[in-house]
């Protein structure tokens, strides 16, 4: 039986090994026949086949584009979660504890990681933050604030009352200085039987809820911390955070380039980020900046200005400029003996080229005075003189009697500035007054030498003007000191009550005339001449998505209103039905 099966299979396999190679050369004979031979007449029908190669090529193409019209059709290209935003920033990181944050690095990173009771919102108001609610009562002397249900900080640890009740009184501590503590001096802070917060004024104060735009700091930790020597503590190398980044870890490049490194915060507030991370790359110079981001080092910076435009030649990166609610001023030093009198800075006004100034500042918005209109409605602003060189060097020349002038111009380089500085220079220079212009880096040390000290017969300098008016800062009697910021040293009793009584009053129309007396005096005595009022300019990657061109900024912090939203990854998704 086996052997049987054996020699059928034999047979099978021959059978189909002859019929194989049958097959093979029949198949041989009919490609030569068909086609070898062939080949020769398709020159008498190239034209055909060119029309068929054609034909089924526009078939194919027509097959792809429906392919990919189809495609659009039911799938989309997406910003999804994950990734690293890392943003370049200016000056050294001293330390991490936001009370203390003086550079653009430092500012940054606490605005990333901490939390404030109010805050600016989308729309470039002052808002609500780690408060639920803020209100006044009927005269503004005393403000209610609720915090928000389940606020955490990075650590697990609940925000609490006691938190916020604890930075307050820090703040007012005078062995602790920091950039907040004017609006909160003579302000008492306590807690009701309600659980409410309590924030006690010596004064009516109707713009209270944007001096509650500080960040706080968490009392289980810094509560029993030497304030004395808190910029010391360990707190300010590795904070606990309430913001929508919590710190991770800190990494030192090449010179004093450094990279701090930041965890999406789930437990955030407004909600967890759609970045993994934020990472803050500091660096010493500007020029520093512009190489990273040409090199891609970086996906974004808002360091650099309109005027570093023609260095940015990476090609992924795209600018975009956002105004400030800021302004550019010359600030008069009134304790300076070379431009105290009036007549003299009067003169001054009289005589320079404003236009010609402000050019060195292109795609500004000019400013002539300390009050911008998305802070209040003036109608009735008073009238600047025209500008007459001749008589001002004619007057300037009276005036020094035969000895010239020398003074100092101080100013930071930053934006525009050092060039308008110059160009002011220029223009003193014409007028018959000697000038050096000292441009700084904006760092504590220019704070504490130039600033604090007075340090300069004009300055050229940008201030922030906030969301509401609020000019008792810069002009306010109270402010000519080391800590205040009237850069002027400008003293005047009417405009000190102006001042209160504007800030004093919830009246809107009262406000307004108090501020238009206000700007009568400004303008008669000459504090200040103003230029022009910035722009933020923003490089950024154009594959990724950063803060919405409907945030209105007040400062340039203020972009990262949105950052829960911020993303650098995409993916594609189909569409729903």
């Amino acid at each position: 039986m086996a052997n049987s099966i054996k020699k059928r299979g034999q047979k099978f396999l021959r059978k189909f090994s002859r019929a194989s190679i049958k097959a093979g050369e029949e198949g041989k004979e009919h490609i030569k026949e068909n086609l070898i031979k062939r080949i020769s007449h398709v020159e008498n029908i190239r034209l055909l086949v060119l029309e068929w190669v054609l034909l089924v090529g526009a078939l194919i193409m027509l097959a792809l584009a429906q392919a990919f019209w189809f495609g659009d059709s039911y799938a989309k290209n997406e910003f999804v979660a994950g990734g690293t935003y890392t943003e370049a920033t200016l000056g050294e990181v001293n330390s991490l504890n936001p009370l203390f944050a003086t550079t653009s690095s430092e500012k940054v990173l606490s605005r990333l990681m901490f939390g404030t009771i109010s805050a600016i919102d989308l729309s470039g108001h002052p808002g609500i933050g780690l408060a639920k609610s803020i209100r006044a009562d009927d005269n503004g002397k005393t403000w209610i604030v609720r915090l928000r249900d389940n606020l955490k900080w990075s650590d697990g640890e609940p925000i609490t009352n006691d938190d916020v009740i604890f930075t307050t009184e820090l703040i007012k501590d005078p062995a602790v200085t920091t950039i907040y503590d004017s609006n909160l001096s003579r302000v008492k802070v306590s807690e009701n039987e309600n659980g409410e917060i309590i924030f006690s004024l010596p004064s009516a104060y109707a713009d209270f809820i944007s001096a509650l735009n500080f960040p706080i700091v968490p009392k289980h930790i810094l509560g029993d911390a030497d304030r004395k020597t808190l910029v010391e503590n360990d707190f300010s190398i590795t904070p606990v955070t309430s913001g929508a980044f919590s710190y991770n870890a800190a990494q030192s490049s090449a010179g004093d380039d450094k990279t701090y490194f930041l965890s999406a915060n789930l437990d955030y507030y407004k909600g967890g980020p759609l970045l993994n991370s934020f990472a803050v790359h500091t660096y010493a110079a500007k020029e520093d900046i512009v190489r990273a981001v040409n090199s891609g080092a970086v996906t974004a910076t808002a360091e650099l200005s309109g005027a570093d435009s023609a260095k940015v030649t990476a090609g992924q990166f795209i600018q975009k400029n956002s105004s400030l609610s800021s302004g550019a001023f010359i600030f008069f030093n009134l304790k300076s003996e070379k431009v105290k009198s009036l007549e003299l800075r009067s003169a001054i006004r009289q005589g320079i080229d404003l236009e010609k100034i402000r050019a060195a500042a292109p795609d500004t918005q000019a400013l002539n005075y300390p009050l911008i209109n998305s802070q209040i409605e003036i109608s009735n602003y008073p009238n600047l003189p025209g500008r007459d060189a001749e008589a001002s060097k004619a007057k300037i020349a009276e005036l020094v009697a035969g000895e010239p002038i020398h003074v100092d111009i101080a100013t930071v380089n930053s934006g525009y500035l050092p060039n308008v500085a110059e160009v002011i220079k220029s223009e003193l220079e014409s007028l018959g007054i000697d000038a050096t212009v000292f441009t700084y880096e904006e760092d504590q040390d220019f704070i504490t030498n130039v600033i604090s000290r007075r340090n300069y017969d004009i300055l050229v300098y940008e201030i922030e003007l906030g969301a509401d008016p609020d000019l008792l800062p810069y002009y306010h009697s109270s402010q000519a000191s080391t800590g205040g910021l009237n850069l002027s040293n400008y003293r005047d009793a009417l405009v000190d009550d102006l001042l209160l009584g504007a800030r004093d009053t919830l009246d809107e129309e009262l406000r307004v005339k108090k501020y238009e007396s206000f700007l009568e005096k400004w303008v008669t005595d000459i504090p200040a001449i103003g230029l022009y009022q910035p722009n933020l300019t923003y490089f950024y990657n154009k594959n990724v998505r950063t803060f919405s061109n409907d945030v209105r900024l007040v400062t340039a912090l203020d972009r990262f209103s949105d950052v829960t939203s911020w993303a650098v990854n995409k993916s594609t998704k189909n569409k729903t039905p």
